[in-house]
Formats: C-alpha cells, sequence, structure tokens
C-alpha cells in the first residue's frame, strides 16, 4: 500500500481533524484579538482625554 492510497482511504472523522485550525491557535488568536482592541480603546480613550485639556 503506498502512501497516496493511504491518505485517500482516511475515515471522515480523521479529515474533519484534519480541517479544523488547532485549538492552541484558536485560543491565542482569540486572546490576541481582545487585547488588540482593549489596547486601541486604551489608545482612543488616551486621545480622548488629550483632547479635552
Amino acid at each position: 500500500m503506498s502512501d497516496s492510497e493511504t491518505h485517500e482511504k482516511k475515515s471522515p472523522t480523521r479529515r474533519f481533524v484534519e480541517d479544523k485550525i488547532p485549538r492552541g491557535l484558536a485560543i491565542r488568536l482569540f486572546v490576541y484579538v481582545v487585547a488588540g482592541h482593549l489596547f486601541a480603546a486604551f489608545v482612543y480613550l488616551l486621545f480622548t482625554l488629550g483632547a479635552q485639556r
């Protein structure tokens, strides 16, 4: 049995697992998005408070 034959005979469950992004990457991406938005909100707050003076 060659490598190409083994790749073609994968179960549907195995194919589904390979199509998903890794859980650690999804969590890291979520944290970076949240942290990025919090940082942007902080900078916006600084500019808003600075404009009032």
